[in-house]
């Protein structure tokens, strides 16, 4: 049993071709083209031929999840060449609680994969 298929072609007979032999051989519903699956939003530039993936919600939820939904982004987490230190490690209280709901591993685990 399976419960959804995505079916992604430069060719348009091809693609047409695919279905029919699906819809043929197997009982089948056509959604037709997708803008959203598995939680990845889909999005498509036909004129530059440029398709997307964005898992932004996924993102917006971890974020939200570690209390960081008003952080701002960068390119890169860190610059090659930069040192890290203890020093930059929170000192006062104050830093420290700041940082209790920031569990590092998990947020960093949590995003790893994501786009």
């Amino acid at each position: 049993y399976v419960d959804d298929i995505l079916l992604a072609c430069t060719n348009l007979t091809m693609l047409h071709d695919c279905k029919n032999f699906l819809s043929k051989n197997f009982e089948m519903t056509d959604l037709a083209e997708a803008s959203y699956v598995l939680g990845i939003y889909i999005s498509k530039d036909r004129k530059n031929g440029v398709l997307g993936l964005s898992q932004k919600s996924y993102i917006e939820k971890v974020l939200k999840r570690f209390n960081m939904q008003n952080c701002t982004g960068s390119d890169i987490p860190i610059s090659k060449g930069d040192k890290l230190s203890t020093e930059q490690a929170p000192k006062t209280e104050q830093e420290k609680l700041e940082m209790v709901d920031k569990p590092y591993a998990s947020l960093v685990g949590s995003l790893m994969y994501a786009h």
